[in-house]
């Protein structure tokens, strides 16, 4: 059964090292996807998400403009980045390893997300959510993500390591009454 995303209710922050003493952090506001769910196994599941990359914000217009840039995410020419997982490996009873292939700038790499099950329940309309977080790294250099500035100090301006943290809550699909079926 696939599950929407609940964006209302989620969160994908970034986060990245800046002069290399502090961490400067942001967050996509825009984004979809959903999740295929089997819950008798779960390696069977899968999910799919759609970050609308203009919708980023880091508290500060003249950072997001520059992130918007071709300098990074090239946002007139890459508005998306996707990711698709192609497996679930359960850990544990609440914790899984999601892998999957992630877009950015028309590059795909694989990336694994290390995913707790946080709960389940029913909301007021009596619908099924499930909520999870996941957390990951990657190199921003191999998404074509190379701008830099060298330090006199010795380093660089940002980090290569982004840090993710999502938030997610998943809906189950309303029931369809069977008089419309």
């Amino acid at each position: 059964m696939a599950w929407d995303i609940d964006a209302a209710h989620s969160t994908i922050e970034f986060s990245a090292k800046h002069m290399m003493v502090s961490n400067v952090k942001g967050r996509f506001n825009s984004f979809s996807g959903d999740a295929h769910l089997d819950e008798a196994n779960p390696a069977n599941s899968r999910v799919d998400v759609t970050i609308d990359l203009a919708s980023l914000t880091t508290s500060n217009d003249g950072r997001d403009g520059h992130l918007r840039s071709a300098d990074f995410f090239d946002v007139e020419q890459y508005p998306t980045a996707t990711f698709h997982s192609t497996s679930v490996q359960p850990l544990g009873e609440d914790h899984l390893r999601v892998s999957g292939d992630l877009t950015i700038r028309g590059v795909t790499k694989p990336v694994t997300l290390d995913v707790n099950i946080e709960g389940k329940g029913k909301d007021m309309q009596g619908q099924d959510r499930y909520g999870f977080t996941a957390t990951t790294s990657f190199s921003r250099k191999e998404f074509g993500l190379e701008w830099n500035v060298a330090l006199e100090s010795g380093g660089w301006l940002v980090s290569d390591k982004i840090n993710i943290a999502i938030d997610a809550q998943v809906v189950a699909p309303a029931e369809t009454p069977a008089a419309t079926r």
